[in-house]
């Protein structure tokens, strides 16, 4: 047992992927078990990752979670900014320009809207609970935009990790409410055309959350919202750390 375990020490990286596809493959088993696929798996799946993190501060009284537990040294690698920048990127890669200009204006516009407002909001409820300073109020608005823009921002600007992760958790519950919520409103606001699936995966944005609420409405809607929710995603990585910060750190000093 000693010599498997530091086998699987000295592959940390490779035994990280391991670990992680289990949990995605009992995430998604789950979903359909117990929800019937109107909790997307990701979003489980995530919960999973924060449960187990917490255990692992606390057994070990660190402060990288599971990471600081020997066996799974992995997952701080394969959680680090550089391959999370890097699958920011890859998700990019399978986006066709040709197909968002079919949405028009009112998708680019709806992008646009979905994403300042959620930084508002999420900066306005951070400065309700203290945090008053602009960087953090950034990255918390960040992570209301999506659990992605929430940590890259909050990277770029040098957040605290406290600060971080309120903002993952604050685009998790987002998306977690997307998902319920989509399927229960869609005859009532017009969900029903690829058309305003793409504009409301723009307002929106959480590509989880739109993806898994949009199949539990009509599964061919699907491609629609989620590329213009993965537009969302890489707009806010871009104006999150720049624009967004200068405005609010004009407004609130």
């Amino acid at each position: 047992m000693d010599e498997l375990t530091r086998l699987l020490a000295a592959n940390g990286l490779l035994f990280a992927f391991v670990f992680v596809g289990l949990v995605m493959l009992v995430s998604y088993r789950l979903s359909a078990w117990l929800t019937r696929g109107r909790i997307h798996g990701s979003a489980i799946a995530i919960l999973i990752g924060l449960v187990l993190a917490y255990l692992g501060g606390i057994t070990t009284g660190g402060s990288k979670g599971l990471a600081d537990i020997p066996l799974f040294t992995g997952l701080g690698l394969m959680g680090g900014a550089m391959l999370r920048d890097f699958a920011i990127v890859a998700t990019a890669f399978g986006v066709d320009f040709a197909e968002i200009r079919r949405a028009g204006l009112s998708g680019a516009l709806s992008l646009i809207f979905g994403v300042v407002v959620s930084f508002f909001v999420g900066a306005v409820v951070a400065f309700s609970f203290g945090y008053t300073d602009p960087v953090s109020m950034t990255t918390i608005g960040a992570g209301a935009a999506t659990y992605i823009v929430g940590p890259v921002t909050g990277t770029a600007l040098g957040a605290s990790s406290d600060v971080i992760a309120i903002s993952v958790a604050a685009g998790l519950v987002k998306a977690v409410l997307i998902m319920i919520a989509t399927p229960l409103a869609a005859r009532t606001i017009g969900l029903d055309s690829p058309r305003t699936a793409m504009v409301y995966g723009g307002l929106m944005g959480s590509t989880s959350g739109v993806a898994a609420g949009l199949a539990a409405t009509d599964a061919r809607l699907v491609p629609y919202g989620a590329m213009t929710a993965t537009f969302y995603t890489g707009l806010g990585c871009l104006v999150g750390p720049s624009l967004m910060y200068l405005v609010i750190r004009a407004i609130a000093g």
